[in-house]
């Protein structure tokens, strides 16, 4: 789980530049954006508990699926790499557009440094713009990564449910961002980090991310096809072992979007 404190990498973190002194003027929109894109991005791949939770603990559970077999798993016909990697993939995808972000905005929240970035040349706007891309940019690395290792224990994907898979991490992100920027611009930053964890967690074990929800217990299969989580498992592993994505995990993963995005736009306090 990732944990940072006042102390920590958030409280000290520089600011963001994009090499343009003072007397130059302010850089154009598109620099500061990427300026802080990199600079996201940066802070989230120096830094070792981050590290750890968006690409070891991804990596060590892919390889762990994979080669165990003291965890029964019905595969549904299909390989056991083929089978987990999708689910480990959406996992990668919450763990740092959910998890990481939320704890992170919420610290720098805390410190005020978001209230500082919205104040210069780079404006509110484009301090998110930036947060975003940077997400993105890190599933960019976890994506090759996962991907390089599932291919090294013989994964094989349908190649025509590329394209719907990489629709499916957009939709994810987009959903598990909008809650990461809701819960970091409304609780504390203490009670973001005991938060992010525990829904991670919980989503990880019963949310239809790893398995199926029809092979979840009871009442939980029909919970899971409805939260964020089952609709982004659900969509990875359609597009990755059958080609397409579902049609109803991309309605739930537009209206998880868009209820949270209001939500976040709504109550997101800046400091």
């Amino acid at each position: 789980m990732t944990d940072q404190t006042a102390t920590g990498p958030v409280a000290e973190r520089p600011i963001a530049t994009d090499g343009a002194s003072p007397a130059d003027g302010a850089a154009p929109a598109w620099r500061r954006v990427a300026s802080q894109t990199a600079f996201e991005t940066r802070m989230i791949l120096r830094n070792g508990e981050q590290l750890l939770v968006t690409i070891i603990l991804p990596v060590m559970l892919l390889v762990g699926l994979a080669r165990t077999t003291f965890i029964d798993l019905d595969t549904q016909g299909h390989s056991r790499i083929d089978f987990v990697t999708p689910g480990v993939l959406a996992l990668a995808v919450m763990s740092t557009a959910f998890t990481s972000q939320a704890i992170a905005t919420a610290f720098d929240r805390r410190n005020g440094v978001l209230r500082l970035l919205s104040t210069t040349p780079l404006g509110r706007g484009g301090l998110l713009a930036g947060k975003i891309l940077g997400v993105l940019a890190v599933e960019v690395v976890q994506v090759v990564v996962l991907g390089g290792v599932a291919l090294a224990l013989g994964w094989s994907p349908d190649p025509a449910g590329i394209l719907p898979a990489l629709l499916a991490v957009l939709l994810g992100t987009a959903a598990f961002t909008s809650l990461a920027l809701l819960l970091a611009g409304t609780l504390r930053a203490e009670g973001v980090l005991a938060v992010a964890n525990l829904l991670l967690v919980l989503l990880t074990v019963a949310g239809g991310v790893l398995v199926p929800a029809a092979q979840l217990p009871g009442a939980l299969e029909q919970v899971a096809l409805l939260l964020p989580s089952g609709a982004l498992g659900e969509a990875m592993r359609g597009a990755l072992l059958l080609g397409e994505v579902p049609a109803f995990s991309v309605v739930v993963l537009l209206g998880w979007t868009a209820a949270l995005g209001w939500g976040a736009g709504k109550l997101f306090r800046w400091h």
